[in-house]
């Protein structure tokens, strides 16, 4: 009789052992079904409604981190050979540059790169050669300067908002190209960058940042206008492209309206401009098509959305 009392309690454990391994395994089973549903959302651009914002933040900011890492192995490679790098952000008003470029220089060491953001010429800078200015924030050898708009301030929100003469423009378009391919000639690495934001979106983000304490800063005079003046801006985006985009110093477009791809794609693309050695083989740098694409595909692109609309969209 005892025996079987224990017999029977033995069972019991047993199935009580089992009825919890198999609680486990389901869990761990729903939980993974859960990363990859939250994954599937997230590169679907739906992480606004249906899943909690710090855990869409979360995931996205650990995926950049591989590429991160490789940034910093990047900037050694830049460091031992005593390269020079430079990367221009430019693009229409809350593009996104920023954003990517406090990504992009997160984790980097902060005694090889600088952000540069130059405001409006002193009346000393007016006197000068345009470029001069910039060329005081070049980098030393194995130095990243990225610049948060860049002498394309000329090209586009000085032509637009006529903060420059017609002869100041022409000089400068005419200039610029072979000041970009001395720069490349004397070994130093040009990254171009025109981050790419639809007017819809555009207006979003304008509006966050009328509403947002903290970010109403970010809202300038400019930025006012700039719905406005879409397309007298998309015009000089076309001409920009068009007449500078050039073999030693091509432009590269982010499509930005989804920030995470942007920034994302923007690291892959600094990344595969240096053949350093990977820290990370097996990592993807791939870049994506719906992303990032050539200056003279953008150009090809917009002259066939004016022919189909009589005027430019992108």
């Amino acid at each position: 009789m005892e025996g079987y009392k224990e017999k029977k309690i033995s069972q019991s454990i047993i199935d009580e052992n089992k009825m919890l391994h198999d609680k486990v395994s389901k869990l761990k089973k729903d939980k993974q079904k859960l990363k990859q549903k939250i994954s599937r959302l997230i590169h679907a651009g739906q992480t606004a409604d249906t899943i909690p914002k710090s855990v869409a933040k979360h995931k996205l900011e650990k995926e950049l981190k591989p590429y991160q890492a490789e940034l910093i192995h990047l900037q050694k490679y830049l460091e031992v050979n005593n390269k020079r790098m430079i990367i221009l952000f430019e693009g229409r008003d809350a593009s996104g540059k920023g954003g990517t470029i406090r990504r992009v220089t997160r984790y980097m060491n902060e005694k090889h790169y600088r952000v540069v953001a130059l405001g409006k010429p002193t009346e000393q800078q007016k006197t000068q050669w345009f470029f001069q200015k910039y060329i005081s924030q070049f980098p030393r050898g194995g130095e990243i300067v990225l610049f948060d708009r860049s002498w394309y301030n000329r090209a586009m929100v000085e032509k637009v908002f006529g903060f420059c003469s017609t002869s100041d423009y022409k000089y400068f378009m005419k200039g610029v190209t072979g000041f970009e391919k001395d720069l490349v000639r004397q070994e130093t690495i040009l990254i171009k960058l025109y981050f790419s934001v639809t007017k819809e979106e555009q207006a979003r983000r304008f509006e966050i940042r009328k509403n947002d304490p903290l970010r109403q800063w970010k809202l300038s005079e400019v930025d006012l206008q700039a719905q406005e003046k879409w397309d007298q801006f998309s015009k000089q985006k076309y001409e920009t492209l068009r007449r500078t985009h050039t073999a030693q110093a091509p432009w590269t477009v982010i499509r930005s309206d989804n920030k995470h791809l942007a920034r994302l794609n923007t690291m892959k693309v600094i990344l595969n401009t240096v053949p350093y050695e990977r820290l990370n083989t097996t990592l993807d740098l791939v870049t994506d098509s719906n992303v990032v694409i050539s200056g003279a595909r953008e150009v090809e692109l917009m002259n066939a959305e004016r022919v189909k609309a009589g005027k430019f969209v992108l």
